[in-house]
């Protein structure tokens, strides 16, 4: 029995990842190399038209834009919560979310969890970017959430511990980032249908 290639689908203007994100919401996109990622983020960002919210965890995306390297669209308005300001923060986007169409990027996943430390923290933040991503599927907005993973032998991709849940969540899209030569390949993990090249 010959094996079926995946289908491989070229999306410079990204119009093909962003049908395939409306699918299921969140959707999280791994990747090992931070730079890959604020490039496909960059990317995406330049495609959409409607208003996006970035919530900067780690601030290399925010990096870019300040120095100039990369232009600050119009539609983008960039979150910078701390631990001391995530609730204030995060009622603030939840109330945008609830009343109209986003694209909401959480950069990085990693660097909420950097942010609190225990368990029960946690759970909470698990439970807000559920919460965002319901309010989200009521406005049809996309949650898309950047995070660097490693694969581990036996045990698939890792993330910062806490992050599994939602990974396990069926309601939740998970893909791989990746660069190959000149090219962003984004594909959805435990499926080999569908390799978009950017």
């Amino acid at each position: 029995m010959l094996d079926k290639s995946p289908e491989q689908i070229l999306d410079s203007k990204l119009v093909h990842i962003q049908n395939e994100f409306k699918e299921k919401i969140p959707n999280i996109v791994l990747c090992s190399e931070p730079f890959h990622k604020a490039e496909f983020i960059n990317k995406l960002i330049v495609s959409v038209e409607k208003p996006i919210i970035f919530v900067d965890l780690d601030l290399l995306y925010t990096g870019y834009v300040e120095s100039g390297m990369i232009q600050k669209k119009n539609n983008l308005t960039i979150f910078y919560p701390t631990k001391e300001n995530w609730e204030e923060k995060f009622t603030e986007i939840i109330t945008k979310v609830s009343k109209e169409k986003f694209l909401v990027i959480i950069d990085s996943f990693n660097g909420v969890y950097n942010m609190f430390e225990d368990l029960e923290s946690a759970i909470f933040i698990n439970s807000c970017i559920m919460l965002l991503a319901s309010l989200g599927n009521d406005t049809d907005s996309s949650v898309i959430i950047t995070a660097m993973a490693r694969k581990k032998e036996n045990e698939g991709w890792i993330l910062t511990p806490g992050g599994k849940q939602i990974i396990k969540s069926t309601k939740t899209g998970v893909y791989l980032l990746k660069k190959i030569e000149n090219d962003l390949i984004i594909r959805q993990i435990d499926k080999d249908s569908k390799i978009f090249k950017i």
